[in-house]
């Protein structure tokens, strides 16, 4: 414990959590959750996530599928009830899933750097629904062709959710409460609004260089996730959902194998994917998701029963820490 202890730096502000085999190693809040008020981040605080809701999403989708109501191949102009205008229509589930879909990016993570310039134009307190978002993409011309190559997207994910949405009937995140959340015993994981939090989630903060001073991320990101992101959660709820996704509780062990597996890559960037995980080690073996917003930080793994997860609502460098806890406990 006091090895992991020692790798977290004075300052740091969120939650460290490793376990393996299920027996915890080391689980410690640092920080505020409050800042103004001096409330502190407990083990059990609810933070933000950004992109790591990707994850979920892609488990939801494949369950979809397992439930025979889509396929990996199913084309969104089929799914789809809008006009999609420019998008090209024979995209599919699985180009959808694993960033080879070319489709226009609202937030474009090659060329933009930071997510709350999207606000500045666009009254981020409008944005509650999947469909909100539609008008930062559905005019834009596609990126490239359909499967020509990996390139991380956002809009992928959003889609993803409006197909859940169109296939079930229902909110993407209800569907995700119901069919992801419960099973796996995430009681304290929901998609919330900024304005509307339930109790013991941790504000997000964002350091006014010039002001020296610290603001909330509430106009800097969008008042209620989508597809692509804005899920809060706890990092028990995560470790509990990486055990009982391996255990095929949602969805079977061969679709869960299905998922983090290499479906595509960017040699050059060295960066690999599945169906809503990314993928490390040298073997692609490692599955983690992660998550960068204005003031949230997040990255989670799981392999050979070892399971890590770092989060931070003051934007903290959590990759390092995730990158040398696990260099104590298992060979990368």
């Amino acid at each position: 414990m006091k090895k992991i202890e020692n790798l977290i730096e004075n300052g740091f502000n969120g939650v460290v959590s490793v376990s393996k085999n299920s027996e915890a190693i080391f689980k410690k809040a640092y920080g505020y959750a409050d800042l103004s008020n001096k409330r502190p981040n407990q083990t059990d605080t609810k933070f933000g996530t950004a992109s790591a809701g990707k994850a979920f999403v892609a488990v939801g989708i494949m369950k979809l599928i397992e439930d025979g109501m889509l396929s990996l191949e199913s084309k969104i102009g089929d799914l789809l009830d809008f006009d999609l205008r420019e998008i090209a229509k024979d995209i599919t589930v699985k180009q959808l899933l694993n960033h080879t879909s070319g489709i226009p990016d609202y937030f474009d993570e090659a060329v933009m750097d930071d997510y709350a310039e999207l606000w500045s134009e666009n009254p981020s307190y409008k944005f509650r629904r999947s469909t909100d978002l539609m008008p930062l993409f559905i005019d834009k011309p596609m990126m490239y062709a359909p499967g020509e190559r990996f390139q991380y997207n956002n809009t992928g994910y959003v889609v993803l959710g409006l197909i859940i949405e169109s296939v079930t009937g229902v909110p993407f995140d209800e569907y995700l409460l119901n069919s992801v959340f419960e099973p796996c015993g995430m009681v304290n994981t929901g998609y919330y609004e900024l304005d509307r939090l339930p109790p013991n989630c941790a504000n997000a903060y964002i350091h006014d260089e010039e002001r020296g001073e610290y603001y909330t991320n509430i106009f800097s990101i969008e008042a209620k996730g989508s597809g692509a992101g804005g899920c809060f959660t706890t990092v028990e709820d995560v470790e509990r959902f990486w055990t009982r996704l391996f255990e095929g509780v949602v969805v079977s062990k061969n679709t869960v194998k299905e998922m983090t597996s290499l479906h595509a890559e960017n040699t050059e960037e060295k960066e690999a994917y599945g169906y809503g995980f990314w993928l490390g080690g040298d073997d692609n073996n490692i599955p983690f998701f992660q998550g960068s917003d204005p003031g949230v930080s997040f990255m989670t793994s799981y392999c050979d029963g070892v399971f890590i997860c770092a989060v931070s609502n003051f934007g903290d460098d959590i990759w390092d820490i995730h990158s040398e806890v696990r260099g104590t406990l298992c060979t990368v």
